[in-house]
This record gives structure tokens, C-alpha cells and sequence, in this order.
């Protein structure tokens, strides 16, 4: 016997049974068109488990630009010649060597062009290299020979042997020079003139016995600012006579010096006890 409405009471149970079934609705892409299920779209397909995260990226490290070579060094402590001295007469120019080029590089050399060097931002190695010399000889002109000697256009003799050891004034009538020396180095050189026909310096090795930086002569009455005793009354000082009228003038015995800073420097140097060798 057939039940009347039976179709229908199928076709509504399907509904319902495809309903409780879980069906899963596909999506529909930008364009209107229908994906793929979701379950699909897992990495793995159907079946896979959950999506495992991507790994992470290993960062990479900048690459390192090899350091630039150093400057190739030109004249350092304990080197001589005429480039140093050329060298130490455009220090003078600029203002960082305050006494005369002597042609040997010792620490008053090396002390300027530290100071030349970390006034410009250059490495300040003591020693002049490539670039610290290229930045000179743009800042300087052409040293003349009253730039190189400074002692009226004389060179420095060559020390005397006496002078090759030990802390010593070498001082030479002939060149009218004073040479500071330390162990056979040439710290310092500086003009100087000496006694008078009746009065002469005395020749000879010596010590200093006494330093006096504000001495004034009981003898003559005139002051000898930076005195360094070496031989009775006979003494190294500054003097003002000397720095005024040159060589036309004459002491009474004494080793004057006219370039103050440069004595006053040489003062601070010396000490008690150093030799003293004065020859022609």
C-alpha cells in the first residue's frame, strides 16, 4: 500500500540527514568561483595535521670593508737628514716646534708632530707618515735657508766627540751654536755668541754646578735671566743685549742666547751635574 506524501517525507529527511552530516561549504574566491574546502587547503592535503610554521630566515651578517692600510711612515724618533730638518723648519712655521731645526728627529720632534697630527684629526702616532706630511706641506711654504739656520744662515757643526755621551751642552765657537744633547741625540739647536776679545769663554769640559732662572750679576749689575753655571762667573743664560743688537755685541765671558723661549725650555732640561763641552 503506498502511503501518500512518501516522496516528500524522503526528500525532506535527506535535508536533514545531509545537514547533521557536517558538510563543509566551500568557499568562493575573489572571482566568484568556488574553492577548494577548507580541510583541502591544509598543507599536506586531506588528512595532514595542522599547518607547521615556515621556518625562520637566518639573518644574514653586513659584510666588513678590510681596513684601509696605514700611512707609510716617512721620518720617525732617532732619524736625521735634510728632509728633517725641512720637516722641523715647517713645524716651526705652523707654530709647534719652538726651537730651530737641528735635522734629528728626538722628542721635541716627535712631541710637535703628535700635536700637529691630533689637531687635525690625524692618528697621533709621533711619527710623521705620508699624510701628515702632505697636510704640512700644504699649510707651509718652502723653508729658506734662514728657515733651516736659523743661526745667521749657519749650519750646526758637527758635534764634537766629546759630546756623543751622556747629557751635554756641546757648544761650538766656530758655527756660534749649542747643540742639547742626550746619548749622541740632538734634542735642540740654538744660536749663541760668546766673550770679547779681553773677556773670552773659556774652552774646555765642564759641569754645571749651579742654575739661577732669576740671576742678576753682582759684577756688571745686569740681569741674567735662565743662568747654567759652568765655570766660575762664566754661565748659558738669556740675554737681552744679545737679542737686541745681534752680533754686534760681546759678553764678558758667558754663553748668551738670544731666543728666550727656546733657553727657557733648555733650562727646564738641564740639570745640575750635566756636562758642558765648549770648543771651536
Amino acid at each position: 500500500m503506498r502511503i501518500p506524501g512518501r516522496p516528500a517525507v524522503l526528500l525532506a529527511s535527506a535535508a536533514v540527514l545531509a545537514a547533521l552530516g557536517g558538510c563543509t561549504v566551500q568557499p568562493t574566491d575573489a572571482d566568484g568561483k568556488r574553492g577548494l574546502p577548507v580541510q583541502a587547503q591544509a598543507p599536506g592535503g586531506p588528512g595532514a595535521g595542522p599547518a607547521r610554521p615556515a621556518p625562520a630566515a637566518t639573518p644574514t651578517r653586513p659584510a666588513v670593508a678590510p681596513a684601509a692600510p696605514a700611512p707609510r711612515v716617512l721620518w720617525s724618533r732617532g732619524d736625521s737628514g735634510p728632509r728633517v730638518r725641512e720637516l722641523q723648519a715647517r713645524l716651526r712655521q705652523v707654530g709647534w716646534l719652538p726651537v730651530g731645526p737641528t735635522g734629528s728627529y728626538g722628542e721635541l720632534t716627535e712631541r710637535a708632530v703628535r700635536g700637529f697630527q691630533g689637531k687635525r684629526g690625524l692618528p697621533r702616532t709621533g711619527a710623521a707618515d705620508a699624510v701628515t706630511w702632505q697636510r704640512l706641506v700644504a699649510m707651509t711654504r718652502p723653508p729658506g735657508p734662514s728657515d733651516l739656520y736659523p743661526m745667521a744662515g749657519r749650519p750646526a757643526a758637527a758635534p764634537d766627540p766629546r759630546c756623543l755621551t751622556g747629557r751635554v751642552l756641546c757648544i761650538d765657537k766656530t758655527s756660534r751654536t749649542l747643540r742639547w744633547m742626550v746619548d749622541g741625540r740632538t734634542l735642540s739647536t740654538m744660536a749663541v755668541r760668546f766673550g770679547a776679545q779681553y773677556t773670552p769663554t773659556r774652552e774646555g769640559v765642564f759641569r754645571v754646578y749651579w742654575k739661577s732662572r732669576h740671576h742678576v750679576s753682582t759684577l756688571y749689575d745686569s740681569p741674567m735671566p735662565y743662568a747654567m753655571f759652568f765655570s766660575g762667573g762664566q754661565a748659558v743664560h738669556y740675554s737681552y743685549d744679545f737679542a737686541a743688537r745681534g752680533y754686534a755685541g760681546g759678553s764678558h765671558g758667558c754663553v748668551n742666547v738670544r731666543d728666550e723661549t727656546a733657553i727657557a725650555q733648555l733650562f727646564a732640561q738641564v740639570r745640575v751635574g750635566d756636562k758642558v763641552v765648549v770648543s771651536r
